[in-house]
């Protein structure tokens, strides 16, 4: 059964964590220059692999004691938040152009630059803290993948004019804050339970 609390919780931390990453900007850099559709079906198709790989990995921490799943991801969440604020803002990446613009060229270039760029990232250590936390792989799997997907849409699609009209560093601060909330939140729990 899917919780929609989580779910929609684990949304808005991925959503808002990952809109000021690389791979934002790297799918809009893709989305400018080939058929968007193409690029997505790649981009969406990594971030499912990566999304898969974090819930087996916080699944795996489920099976410790509470009070130290509690404690672990409640540090992870605080360095998650730290790393978020310490962060310079980043630069459009130089995205290699596939020769042409086939499907299958275009998806595989979006697949492999999101596979590559994405491997380890924080928003991936997240969802393997969320579903540590939440003890609910479905409903945080599939909030992160849907956070992931509509980032890499916007991104692809109207990444410009949303940049346009937000500040990076006032998302990076929102998702910061939430991390921070979260965080401390978990610690509490660890020491109180």
């Amino acid at each position: 059964m899917i919780s929609f609390s989580v779910m929609a919780l684990v949304f808005g931390v991925v959503f808002l964590a990952e809109l000021p990453d690389k791979t934002a900007l790297a799918g809009l850099v893709l989305g400018t220059r080939y058929r968007a559709s193409y690029v997505f079906a790649g981009v969406a198709a990594a971030f499912a692999v990566h999304v898969a790989l974090a819930v087996a990995a916080g699944s795996v921490l489920t099976l410790l004691p509470q009070q130290i799943v509690h404690a672990l991801t409640g540090v992870l969440f605080l360095g998650g938040a730290a790393v978020l604020l310490m962060k310079k803002d980043e630069d459009e990446e130089e995205v290699r152009r596939p020769e042409n613009q086939g499907f299958w060229k275009v998806s595989g270039a979006g697949f492999m630059l999101i596979l590559v760029a994405e491997f380890g990232d924080l928003t991936q250590i997240m969802t393997a803290n969320l579903a540590a936390r939440y003890d609910d792989p479905l409903s945080v799997g599939l909030g992160a993948v849907l956070a992931l997907w509509a980032v890499a849409g916007l991104g692809i699609v109207g990444g410009r004019a949303l940049m346009k009209r937000v500040p990076l560093k006032l998302i990076t601060q929102i998702a910061a804050v939430l991390m921070t909330g979260l965080g401390v939140w978990s610690l509490w729990e660890a020491v109180t339970g």
